[in-house]
Order: structure tokens, then C-alpha cells, then sequence
């Protein structure tokens, strides 16, 4: 061969390592029975069955990345929990509506393949299709050496579910004088990074020697399907909020209808470590409560009688507890008093 001519390699596009991760991802992701390889890994479509029994489905959808945590992951050198976290950032949404994930597709855009760190986020992307009961049913990964600098990536994540149009969880489900409770988060999730490393770079602080944020700025986001979807299925639930970018109030409000006000107790929120941290390092509550979780994963809306019945759906760390409840008010949210932030 002429080693004169131009290739695709050449340029920075290794076709033959794309498809060994294709042959990676086939082989790990879940089969179906009788068969070694998922066989709609590697097609131009991926063909998924509706579950039976469902009388009038509804599809819902969702996508999401997992935003400059990727930064973290480079920092440490560790990439086999931010594919769970991708996987949450999406389920996570769709149980919002009480819809049952299905399956699940990843993009990965990367300066050049890098097959020991993309076999790591994959790992990290069917397990957390794993906790969320659905199926890595394909996705795309782009080569772009020009896009991306020298380590670079980016990762996205689409998500399909269904539920009984009868099933959906919407807004004319919450009444005056329900309770808000609030579902524990594992930490950050996947939101606020971009001044947690803001914060990192003006303090000039190394993650690697340290072993509390080391710890705690790669814990995956918690991912509470299956909770969610029991309490759903015995109509236990009236609304609910996931707690991403825009915080507490602006997720919450997403939510409740027009002339009533969720009245949230900040004293009674429980914040976690990583946020009492971030608050001591100049850091207003405005601002915290804006940008990150401080604590509150997700948010159940219920009827004050099954409050009992909530509880032993969740594990011991995840227990909801109350933080607030509906009230008559034009002002979708209120937040009121102060964090106790220890």
C-alpha cells in the first residue's frame, strides 16, 4: 500500500477501533435469551416491543448529559460512574410523569477513541440501565479530532418510556393541603459543576489529595425509578419534581397549578456534606439554593393520609421526609426561612 496516500486514520478517525467498541458494547449489554450478543447493537435501528397489556400507551421521552462533571472524571482518571449518572439525568425525568423507562441510547463525542476509558462509561451506562429496569438498545460514537481537544469527550443520553394515558401524573392530580416531601440525593448529581470547578481553580485545591471531595464529587446521581414507579402504581402519588439545574424552586414549580403555591420549609431540609462544604467557601444561599440540589434528589407531592405508606418503599438513606405543602397562592412557589447549614 502507498504510504503516500490519505486514509480516514490519517486524519484521526480509527474506524477499526469504533468497531471493537461496538463489539465491546454488543457483548455487555443485556441479550436476550439463546443469544450471545444484543442484536441491535451495531444496526442502523433499534426495535423495542411496547409492554403488553398497557390499553392506551402513551410514549414519553427525554434527554440529557451529564454537563462539565466530565471534567471532574478527567481530573481523577475515573469514568465508570458518570455513565450511571447519564442514564439518571434521563430515567430520572421520565418517572416525573409516572412513565415505565424502556430503553435507553448514549452518545459519546471524543477527541480520538480511547477504548480503556470508553469501556469504562459504557460499563457505568448499563448499570445504571440496569437499576432503572430498561435496555441499552444502541447509540453513536463520533470520533472528532478537530472538535475536541487532546482527552476531550462530551456524552448524551435519550430515554424512552411508557405508561396508560390514565396513569400520567399531572398537574390537576395536586390539591390544596397536600405534603411536599423530599427524596435524599446521593450528592451533587449532575449539576452545579461548572462552579464547583470554578471553585476549585480560584482555591487552587487538588482533588486527587483530597479524599472527601474526591469521594464526593464523583458519586453517581441516585437513580429512583424503581421507587417512584411502585408508589405510582398504588396511586400513592399526586405529583412529583426532579431536582436538577435551576434547583429547588424552579423544578418544583415546573409542576404545581396555576393558583396554588408549594410553601417550602427551608430550616427542615437536610443538606448533605458536599453542600454544607460548598456553602462555607463564600457561597450565598441564594446561590446555592439555585444551582445545586443541597440535598433534595427529587420531590414527592402526596395526600396528607399516605404519608405512613410512603416511607417503606425507600431504602434507609433515601427516606422521605417533609419539607413543605400545597397552599392556595398565585405564587407557584415559596421559599421560606433559612437553611440549616451546619
Amino acid at each position: 500500500m502507498n504510504k503516500n496516500l490519505f486514509t480516514y486514520k490519517k486524519s484521526g478517525v480509527n474506524i477499526s477501533a469504533a468497531d471493537k467498541f461496538i463489539s465491546f458494547i454488543s457483548n455487555i449489554s443485556p441479550k436476550k435469551k439463546g443469544n450471545k450478543k444484543n442484536a441491535n447493537i451495531g444496526g442502523f435501528g433499534s426495535i423495542s416491543n411496547l409492554p403488553k397489556g398497557i390499553k392506551n400507551p402513551k410514549i414519553v421521552a427525554c434527554t440529557d448529559g451529564v454537563g462539565t462533571k466530565i471534567e471532574i472524571a478527567n481530573m481523577l482518571n475515573k469514568y465508570d460512574t458518570i455513565g450511571i449518572d447519564l442514564v439518571a439525568m434521563s430515567v430520572n425525568d421520565l418517572i416525573v410523569q409516572g412513565a415505565k423507562p424502556l430503553f435507553f441510547l448514549d452518545y459519546i463525542s471524543i477527541n480520538k477513541i480511547d477504548l480503556k476509558k470508553m469501556k469504562s462509561i459504557i460499563r457505568g451506562i448499563v448499570k445504571g440501565c440496569n437499576i432503572s429496569k430498561c435496555n441499552l438498545v444502541g447509540g453513536e460514537t463520533a470520533e472528532m479530532p478537530d472538535t475536541y481537544e487532546k482527552g476531550k469527550f462530551d456524552i448524551a443520553g435519550f430515554a424512552v418510556g411508557v405508561l396508560d394515558k390514565k396513569e400520567i401524573l399531572n398537574k390537576n392530580k395536586i390539591k390544596r393541603g397536600d405534603l411536599i416531601l423530599a427524596v435524599p440525593s446521593s450528592g451533587l448529581h449532575s449539576n452545579g459543576f461548572s462552579l464547583v470547578r470554578h471553585l476549585l481553580k480560584i482555591k487552587k485545591i487538588n482533588i486527587k489529595k483530597n479524599p472527601f471531595l474526591r469521594k464526593e464529587l464523583i458519586k453517581p446521581t441516585q437513580i429512583y425509578v424503581k421507587e417512584i414507579l411502585s408508589l405510582a402504581k398504588r396511586n400513592l402519588l399526586n405529583g412529583c419534581a426532579n431536582i436538577t439545574g435551576g434547583g429547588l424552586a424552579d423544578n418544583i414549580s415546573r409542576v404545581i397549578p396555576n393558583n396554588l403555591c408549594a410553601e417550602i420549609d427551608l430550616y427542615k431540609i437536610k443538606p448533605l456534606k458536599i453542600f454544607n462544604w460548598l456553602k462555607k467557601n463564600k457561597i450565598s444561599d441564594r446561590e446555592m439554593l439555585k444551582t445545586f440540589n443541597c440535598g433534595v434528589g427529587f420531590c414527592l407531592i402526596i395526600n396528607p393520609n399516605n404519608l405512613k405508606r410512603i416511607s417503606k418503599f425507600f431504602s434507609k438513606n433515601y427516606k422521605p421526609y417533609i419539607i413543605g405543602k400545597v397552599s392556595k397562592n398565585k405564587k407557584k412557589v415559596s421559599l421560606n426561612g433559612k437553611v440549616n447549614w451546619l
